[in-house]
């Protein structure tokens, strides 16, 4: 049969997807906790305790102090939400700049990036908790890690144009991603005690969003991950990441041996795709996937990153 690479870090059908795998299964996983904690751990209880209780006390954001602190709460509390409003706009912002970052990056990259940036965030709104002016209390939601990606895209792709509330009118992300982390920070100083928004929280997301994004790479930090997602693959299988896949290469796998033959067919020099009015060279093209593989994507100039966002986009 005939097929794009079998990769698990890309995209199987060869181009962009609107809902890649990982970021359709994180919208599905919170969308149904969100159901449960609103119509049905509210209405049960167990020893005369709501669920509701239950669940925050084990799966939200405890404070250190508190004695309620678990370590795995720091993933946990990325997947509960505080209300429709919450999880909708959480939702559909880690929809609109998560798409385009998973299908360029692949889906574990971006799982791992993902729960990295929450669980930053996590650490960050845990030692803020430590200064009594701030209050403290449980956390939930998954706005650190969405700043993180909100980060990473900014980074990604600077001059992209957005609109969202509250900034009604076209401005590149680079800028939107400032004045946004700038806002957080100024509300985040000036709010009360009383406000149950986790400022610093957002703030740690970016913050660890940019260390992961310009020195992720450089720092093994996603080359460690790695090692600890390949714990729960024995067979090893996807081990480690293969050369992401040319748009322009086609694979054919014929599976009647134990061993799949791939034969590999690529085109022309020429490569029938243009930037700028100029046709790409296949050559150029390899030297961009060549770059990604050996350094990162964080190593390829900005023109190097339009390219390869023409090429998988069309």
């Amino acid at each position: 049969m005939s097929i794009y690479d079998r990769d698990y870090n890309r995209p199987q059908r060869g181009g962009f997807s609107f809902f890649p795998p990982i970021l359709k299964s994180l919208l599905i996983i919170n969308a149904f906790i969100f159901l449960l904690q609103y119509f049905f751990f509210f209405f049960f209880s167990i020893g005369g305790v709501s669920l509701e209780l239950i669940v925050s006390k084990y799966f939200a954001l405890q404070p250190i102090q508190s004695d309620n602190f678990y370590p795995w709460q720091l993933i946990s509390y990325q997947f509960l939400h505080g209300g429709f409003t919450h999880v909708f706009f959480n939702l559909f912002a880690l929809w609109m700049f998560g798409a385009d970052l998973e299908n360029l990056w692949g889906s574990r990259r971006f799982l791992m990036f993902y729960l990295l940036c929450g669980i930053g965030a996590g650490l960050v709104q845990l030692a803020v908790q430590f200064v009594p002016e701030l209050g403290m209390g449980p956390t939930i939601g998954a706005s650190g890690a969405i700043f993180g990606v909100l980060v990473a895209f900014g980074l990604t792709f600077p001059d992209r144009p957005i609109i969202m509330f509250p900034i009604f009118f076209p401005i590149p992300a680079k800028y939107f991603v400032m004045i946004y982390a700038a806002m957080n920070l100024f509300s985040g100083l000036t709010a009360s005690s009383s406000s149950n928004v986790a400022y610093f929280a957002h703030i740690g997301g970016a913050i660890f969003g940019f260390i992961l994004v310009k020195f992720g790479d450089k720092l093994r930090i996603f080359e460690f991950t790695n090692k600890i997602f390949n714990i729960f693959s024995p067979s090893g299988e996807h081990s480690s990441p293969p050369r992401p896949a040319s748009p322009l290469r086609r694979v054919d796998v014929h599976q009647p041996a134990s061993q799949p033959q791939v034969i590999i067919h690529k085109t022309g020099r020429g490569s029938g795709f243009y930037y700028e009015g100029q046709e790409i060279p296949q050559g150029q093209i390899d030297l961009i996937l060549d770059k990604i593989s050996s350094k990162g994507f964080q190593s390829l100039t900005d023109e190097e990153k339009k390219i390869l966002y023409e090429i998988t986009n069309k």
